[in-house]
């Protein structure tokens, strides 16, 4: 498989999979070992992954109004999420780039509101919450019609939602209309993901083989060995095994490696899957040139307390809010996709 292929299948699958998320993701990481310099287009990369806006007192109604839509649903992938909402606890909204405005609202708000809906799948037998999807992008929803009154009368006069939000909106270069110049200035604030890099020295790192599934047990840690090993990392678990310590005593599956060297990047903010997606592709032509690193990886966090997980199914907090994937490609451009979702959440098809 060549860089090539490898890039446009990798985008076809996040494309379908960022199309069903609810908005992009909390945080992404990079780690590739036996790396102590970073080529400059990756890092340029990693600079541009682009400003997203935090709204502040947003009325729903405006999202489902006639010029938002026009201006940013109908014109790019326009991304938006409720700040500071808890999904087990509060009312909570995400704008999804397929043109869907889905609520999460309690038993009491979706009585007032009298919108359609359904019954949250983890409110048990008596229901206590309910989904509400809107779609801004249906033929049906236009201001002459008698659906796009009724929702903006619900959500305008009958039950008026209001959050802080946080939006971000991607146009291929299209002219038009701003997010920051759309809202007033006072309302809207322009922030950029934080990046942090850093050098991890003498990691033990698993041995893989690209076609695991495949070889002999010895020769490569498992799929879920290496996902394991990868969140401790990440969280920057001590791997020593030292039998004083009372924090952990994990460490590096058998058989593993020391990488003298390793790079660990995050950037943390509200990113969305066409930057992770440029990220990947650069990524993908890391390995154009020869390498020490026999493989690397790309994490990707989604938000715990999103109203919806992979393709627009419901998403349950359940005890940690997982909604996750990562992505280890190796050096001869074979990769391994993995997935992680809370207890009660559906497996992506």
């Amino acid at each position: 498989m060549n860089s090539l292929g490898l890039c446009w299948d990798v985008r076809a699958g996040i494309w379908s999979e960022g199309q069903g998320r609810a908005v992009t993701a909390s945080y992404v990481s990079v780690l590739i070992p036996e790396c102590g310099v970073l080529p400059e287009v990756l890092k340029n990369t990693i600079a541009d992954v682009g400003e997203y806006y935090l709204v502040r007192s947003l009325a729903v109604h405006q999202l489902v109004a006639q010029e938002f839509i026009d201006c940013f649903v109908r014109r790019g992938s326009c991304y938006a999420l409720t700040y500071n909402t808890r999904i087990d606890q509060d009312n909570t909204a995400a704008l999804l780039p397929t043109g869907k405005l889905i609520l999460s609202v309690d038993k009491d708000t979706y009585e007032e509101l009298g919108l359609q809906g359904r019954p949250s799948r983890y409110s048990g037998k008596k229901p206590m919450r309910y989904i509400i999807t809107i779609d801004l992008t249906d033929s049906n929803f236009h201001p002459d019609g008698k659906k796009h009154k009724r929702v903006l009368w619900a959500l305008k006069e009958k039950k008026p939602l209001e959050f802080d939000f946080l939006l971000a909106w991607y146009n291929s270069g299209a002219e038009g209309s701003t997010l920051m110049s759309y809202f007033p200035k006072n309302q809207i604030q322009a922030l950029k993901p934080k990046v942090t890099f850093s050098t991890l020295r003498d990691l033990q790192c698993p041995t893989l083989q690209s076609n695991e599934l495949q070889g002999k047990p010895e020769e490569s840690c498992s799929t879920e060995e290496l996902f394991e090993w990868l969140g401790a990392v990440l969280n920057q678990v001590n791997l020593d095994n030292v039998s004083s310590s009372f924090l952990s005593t994990y460490c590096c599956p058998q058989p593993n490696t020391i990488a003298d060297r390793a790079f660990l990047c995050t950037i943390t903010g509200f990113i969305i899957p066409e930057k992770i997606i440029q990220l990947l592709e650069q990524l993908c032509c890391y390995f154009g040139e020869p390498k020490l690193a026999p493989w690397l990886t790309l994490t990707v966090h989604g938000f715990a307390d999103s109203p919806v997980s992979w393709r627009e199914n419901e998403h349950g907090f359940h005890k940690g809010g997982e909604n996750l994937y990562n992505f280890v490609l190796f050096r001869n451009l074979d990769y391994w996709l993995q997935m992680a979702l809370g207890t009660n959440d559906d497996c992506p098809p």
